[in-house]
């Protein structure tokens, strides 16, 4: 019974490998899932931006929870409108982080998604004479235009009347004009305001500065343009208008950007690192243990092909200190597969067979392994917690990493390394006392 179950564990271990391989192998793909590794800016480049919003600002009416993912999803519309690929926008408390890979120019991305994009249509104030009000400096002033809603209130036109469909076009003069279009309760009121306003000028404002002025010359109702913008100001007015407005002002806190030239060299680094770290602690582990030192290695790579294969289908964004510690978690590996072995050996040496000091060596190492592995997760959740609420994203990553790691350690030392050494032994392929740390044969 326990040479069928032990038969049905070294299957189940080889499936998983085989699976694993195919997973992560090659690894821009996959052979089963078509999925990449997902690799942080650090490592692929790109900008790294931290905004804090200004919820004093926000609407009574409205919690703290909804305000901040309005503003999130409007952000991941300019970000996607704007051409970024794979763009992250996390809410972290009353911060969103905004990483964007890959960007050329990050003032114009960092402009584009702070622009609260309040858009407001205003008229020339008059006197009680129907005269122009003009201001110190002899300019008129500007007040909003108000027309009547469908409800008989008094209503200020702005931008949230803007239907989402708002596109760049050419003026017969071949100027660059947004074309925008209202919807029923803006035609109203804009028809009122155009009626009230013909032949007088009407003034169009984003985020309180002045970006149009033209004469209105005719009612007009659903649609209008906006016109004196540059190409580059008409594209990023429509994508704003898109979009929607913030409901809260933002202010960049934090900024970090990475060439891709640095992210990749970074991860070429990081890799080679790993792998010199591998063969090193797999030669010494063969030196050193011999049989169980070999077996140990075996296990390392199933547990790193494993590892990796987590990492590629659950999408864990892997950065340079994650990739710390998935290598730290490699030598929990090796560490737990050392602590089976000293037992070992302490078990030959009191001169049980091999087999009964395979089975002692497993059985008394566990609660030693068990401890230090709790430990360390438990750590792991503390830093993932206090890393996401304090936007320390690094942090997190080492802590994922390293969790998940550990977790797989633990079935590799306890369940790999065991199925494979008990093979072994229990077959008599590879005999002789020496071979596993014995004194005699």
């Amino acid at each position: 019974m326990r040479r069928t179950r032990e038969n049905i564990l070294l299957i189940f271990v080889i499936v998983l490998m085989a699976l694993a391989l195919l997973i992560v192998l090659p690894t821009n793909s996959g052979v089963l899932f078509n999925k990449n590794f997902q690799y942080g800016l650090d490592l692929k480049g790109g900008s790294y931006l931290l905004y804090q919003a200004d919820l004093s600002q926000k609407s009574p009416s409205e919690t703290d929870a909804q305000v901040m993912s309005a503003v999130q999803a409007t952000i991941l519309r300019r970000v996607d409108a704007y051409g970024v690929t794979e763009p992250v926008v996390q809410i972290q408390g009353t911060n969103l982080l905004v990483e964007l890979p890959n960007v050329q120019n990050v003032n114009d991305a960092i402009n584009l998604i702070g622009q609260v994009a309040l858009l407001e249509f205003k008229e020339e104030q008059l006197d009680a004479n129907g005269n122009v009000v003009n201001d110190s400096s002899g300019n008129p002033v500007w007040i909003p235009a108000m027309a009547t809603g469908s409800d008989g209130t008094q209503e200020e036109l702005t931008g949230k009347y803007l239907l989402p469909n708002s596109y760049v076009d050419t003026s017969t003069l071949g100027q660059p004009e947004v074309e925008i279009a209202f919807d029923s309760e803006g035609a109203k009121l804009f028809g009122e305001i155009t009626t009230r306003d013909l032949n007088k000028p009407i003034a169009i404002y984003l985020d309180n500065t002045l970006i149009s002025e033209a004469t209105v010359d005719a009612v007009i109702t659903d649609k209008g343009v906006i016109e004196g913008l540059t190409l580059a100001q008409a594209k990023d007015l429509s994508i704003e208008l898109n979009s929607g407005t913030l409901s809260v002002p933002l202010k960049v806190i934090e900024q970090t950007d990475i060439s891709a030239t640095l992210g990749t060299d970074s991860l070429n680094k990081s890799l080679l690192a790993g792998l010199i770290g591998i063969l090193c602690v797999a030669f010494f582990m063969i030196a050193y243990y011999r049989v169980p030192g070999l077996v140990a290695t075996v296990a390392l790579c199933i547990y790193a092909a494993i590892t990796l294969a987590i990492f590629k289908l659950f999408s864990v964004t892997l950065t340079l200190p994650g990739i710390a510690g998935f290598v730290i978690s490699t030598g929990m590996a090796v560490d737990a597969n050392v602590l089976i072995f000293e037992r070992m050996k302490e078990e030959l040496k009191r001169g049980l067979t091999l087999k009964m000091a395979v089975a002692e060596g497993f059985h008394r190492a566990w609660p030693s392994i068990r401890d230090s592995n709790v430990s360390t997760i438990i750590t792991c959740i503390i830093l993932f917690i206090f890393g996401n609420k304090y936007s320390a994203v690094t942090v997190k990553g080492f802590a994922l990493t390293l969790g998940i790691g550990v977790l797989v350690s633990l079935f590799s030392a306890i369940t790999v390394t065991r199925t494979f050494l008990t093979q072994l032994v229990n077959n008599g392929m590879i005999k002789g006392l020496t071979l596993y740390g014995g004194k005699h044969d």
